[in-house]
């Protein structure tokens, strides 16, 4: 399996950004497997108890290593999103022909966030709060600017935080004049007009707007890795603006000028994650790319190279039917014929499903079967 790895080095493959689309997918597939739960459920005492804490959203004002997941999620998005443009371009394709292609897989990404949210709930609903329907979005923002130069695109991602700035102070709508209070704010307002409801969790459909900054910014670091800059440039420039996203976003939050919440996308939340994001690549760039210790790293790219059809499986088959099955196997026989706890049962379950799941995407792999919308 490692074999393939050098072939994409030499073909000049930037395959780190496989590795991290894997590494994402692996964490969320853990998730939808309740491994993070089940961990938590043991109460482990510190610091493994503040670890684990660190695989959960944070309830409102702050920042954990969870909240990174989704905004690389949609900034690795952006940097494929480039990559397979500039083959298409080289190979005499252009912008206008393809925007179809774009048109359509957007349409499809909303449709399958919308339907995901209809299996959540065992009913026809109509919520728009899934990273699919948003990344159908700002996929299409991103294309729409994708041939610019990076400076206009940075100021096109820009606008769009200044935007969500403006709409959330300035918008006042009586009950949701509060720009940073869980429930009173301009995002809860719309999700009442777009849907007739408020998330409980706080979560609104307008953060497709400032989390597109992401998108767009994994365009442009799409766009410096495979250029014929120095590696040394491109890390340089990649942990430089990552530094820099990062003093701005929370500069932002310890004046107090705008707080750090990720359930609504405030633009400091977008500029922080977005740092780390970009300074999560670059020493990934550096350890793969240029250093090329690829030994193991395909354990994280065949579930990377099935990105959209593993997460749509793990969080419809997976929650709906694996989780239970393997359960009944594993945690489940081991409670019975050995009286091991519940939760050490759970631990035990999660991991069993998430080595099926991974396992999955090895045998696509293996076969050369790559799911694409």
């Amino acid at each position: 399996m490692s074999k393939n790895t050098p072939n994409q080095l030499a073909t000049g493959r930037v395959v780190s950004l496989d590795v991290m689309r894997g590494m994402i997918m692996l964490l969320l597939c853990a998730e939808s497997c309740h491994l993070y739960f089940a961990l938590k459920a043991l109460n482990p005492a510190e610091p493994a108890a503040m670890l684990v804490e660190q695989f959960f959203h944070h309830s409102w004002h702050g920042l954990r290593f969870w909240d990174l997941v989704q905004p690389a999620f949609m900034f690795m998005a952006g940097a494929a999103m480039y990559i397979s443009y500039s083959r298409k371009l080289e190979k005499g394709s252009s912008w206008e022909k393809n925007w179809s292609h774009i048109l359509n897989r957007s349409l499809k990404l909303f449709l399958f966030g919308v339907g995901l949210h209809c299996i959540y709930a065992g009913k026809l609903v109509w919520e728009l709060w899934n990273v699919l329907t948003q990344l159908a979005f700002t996929t299409l923002v991103a294309y729409l600017i994708i041939g610019k130069t990076y400076t206009w695109q940075l100021i096109c991602s820009l606008g769009l935080l200044l935007l969500t700035e403006m709409m959330y102070r300035f918008i006042q709508i009586p009950g949701f004049d509060q720009p940073f209070v869980d429930g009173h704010n301009f995002g809860n307002y719309v999700d009442t007009l777009l849907m007739g409801k408020i998330n409980s969790d706080g979560w609104v459909a307008i953060n497709a707007i400032p989390t597109a900054a992401h998108t767009i910014w994994g365009v442009l670091a799409g766009k410096l890795l495979i250029s014929a800059r120095s590696a040394s440039y491109k890390i340089k420039m990649l942990t430089g603006f990552g530094l820099l996203a990062l003093l701005i976003g929370f500069g932002l939050d310890v004046t107090q000028i705008t707080p750090i919440v990720k359930r609504i996308s405030t633009s400091s939340f977008v500029f922080a994650s977005g740092g780390w994001v970009l300074i999560m690549l670059a020493l990934a760039y550096w350890l793969v790319d240029v250093k090329q210790y690829v030994k193991h790293i395909w354990i994280f790219s065949v579930m990377g190279m099935n990105a959209i059809f593993i997460y749509i499986f793990f969080e419809t088959v997976g929650v709906q039917w694996l989780n239970g099955t393997v359960g009944i196997f594993t945690g489940g026989m081991l409670a019975t014929f050995f009286g091991i706890s519940t939760n050490l049962g759970a631990v035990i379950t999660a991991l069993c499903t998430l080595v099926l799941e991974w396992s999955l995407c090895y045998w696509l792999y293996k076969r050369s079967i790559f799911f694409k919308l």
